[in-house]
């Protein structure tokens, strides 16, 4: 995996093979990111990254200059991989935290200008994962949602989904705020 942009273009990383993870293939991140460079101010965003794996999306926000990332995995070996590699790239902004994410979405009073979640593909109840985020008040207002997630998903049914894209196997759906959430 590599960073894209930013800081540290171009910069390659290599993750210990025994994380349990599946990376958003390099292809879909840059497709992803090119969508969000005109869309957001990355140094007035705010992100929260769920089921961080790798720390691979969170490395990227970091090295385009958001000032605050939260990186959240249940595995302790992907967060201390998250830490590790983010002392090492120099990102204070960066903070991973092992947590299961239904414990942190509960627990938290924070909330987001970006919200990026890649759960296992299969994982029970994702298509619920927009309403928790949603009834829990976590993105600012304008915040965005996205979620990586496989073919069998369909999002269509809620009214705060405004844009899907795929590429090869990875889907992305992006949700915003409506007046009632």
């Amino acid at each position: 995996m590599r960073i894209i942009s930013g800081k540290n273009k171009r910069r390659k990383i290599v993750a210990p093979s025994n994380l349990p993870v599946r990376p958003t293939t390099d292809m879909a991140k840059e497709s992803l990111f090119n969508i969000l460079n005109n869309q957001i101010d990355y140094s007035q965003t705010k992100v929260l990254d769920l089921f961080a794996g790798t720390g691979n999306i969170s490395f990227e926000f970091a090295s385009r200059g958001c000032p605050e990332i939260i990186a959240v995995d249940i595995n302790k070996l992907c967060i201390a991989f998250i830490k590790q590699t983010a002392e090492k790239l120099d990102y204070p902004m960066l903070t991973a935290l092992q947590s299961e994410y239904i414990s942190f979405l509960s627990r938290t009073n924070r909330k987001w200008d970006l919200i990026f979640a890649d759960p296992p593909y299969g994982m029970e109840n994702t298509d619920k994962l927009p309403r928790e985020i949603f009834n829990n008040g976590l993105l600012n207002a304008d915040g965005i949602l996205i979620i990586e997630h496989d073919k069998h998903l369909d999002f269509t049914s809620y009214k705060e989904l405004f844009d899907h894209r795929k590429y090869g196997k990875v889907n992305f759906s992006f949700f915003k705020s409506t007046d009632e959430n």
